[in-house]
């Protein structure tokens, strides 16, 4: 008797509420996946106020928003539409936190009848997320040539070391005229390649392209002196030479031995 009666009460007990899709796609995909559709069936259940049911109101409280913002969406002739395009832009709006919401709320109702049209959405979504992400170009994060590739690839001359390790060092820097390239060619053959052997830096010569000269020329005067530290440090000596063409109203083909030099020394 007592196991008909635990059959009987088994038999005639309610069945268990619907719960939340339970699909693994679900509970991260944004709320911005539902389509219209959806919203305005959710619409349907949830804009009517009862006494028994909760309605947007409720689902409102439970999102988050206050009493001022509420009063708000009660303006609006579809307030649950509104609500969820509200929420929609605050972090935590997700298709899962909607479904569990809902649950929680006790709108099975809503859930019985959204549920499969809700999976519909969310796997669109979700396909259609895939198919972009497929469809992006294949590139390195960095495309602009003006970026280093490598922290080395710093050389000015065009006999500096690639990795910036053995820079090239000169004896004397010229600064001159391009319309003075002849006198720049006189000093080249009696310095260089007579017994004084000066190791010279001439811009269209020795260095490469594709930087301010401004910057090429602070560099080369004061960190690559062939044989001291820069100008100010007493103890070390170093060959100055440095000829401005124009600013001396070097107008000819002059004898370069006319030119100051100026050679400052370590004493001692």
């Amino acid at each position: 008797m007592d196991a008909g009666a635990a059959g009987a009460g088994s038999a005639g007990s309610a069945p268990s509420a619907p719960s939340a899709p339970s699909g693994s796609s679900t509970p991260w995909v944004p709320l911005a996946a539902l389509n219209m559709r959806v919203r305005r069936r959710l619409s349907l259940f949830l804009n009517v106020q009862s006494l028994v049911a909760a309605d947007w109101t409720t689902l409102a409280e439970e999102l988050g928003f206050e009493y001022l913002e509420i009063r708000h969406l009660e303006a609006y002739p579809n307030p649950t539409g509104r609500l969820l395009d509200a929420w929609e832009g605050r972090p935590d709006a997700s298709v899962g936190r909607l479904l569990e919401l809902l649950a929680k709320l006790g709108r099975h109702d809503a859930l019985e009848e959204l549920g499969p049209s809700i999976e519909e959405d969310c796997q669109k979504y979700i396909l259609k997320q895939q198919q972009e992400e497929s469809e992006k170009p294949v590139q390195v994060p960095a495309v602009d040539s003006s970026i280093p590739r490598t922290v080395g690839l710093a050389g000015i001359t065009t006999l500096d070391d690639p990795l910036g390790q053995v820079p090239e060092r000169f004896d004397a820097f010229i600064c001159y005229c391009p319309s003075d390239i002849q006198f720049v060619q006189e000093m080249i053959r009696q310095l260089e390649q007579t017994n004084y052997r000066l190791k010279l830096c001439v811009s269209d010569r020795d260095v490469l392209p594709g930087t301010c000269v401004w910057s090429i020329a602070s560099e080369l005067i004061e960190k690559r002196w062939a044989r001291g530290k820069p100008v100010g440090v007493a103890e070390w000596w170093w060959l100055s030479l440095m000829i401005t063409c124009r600013a001396r109203n070097v107008t000819s083909r002059p004898n370069l031995h006319s030119a100051s030099v100026q050679v400052p020394i370590r004493s001692g």
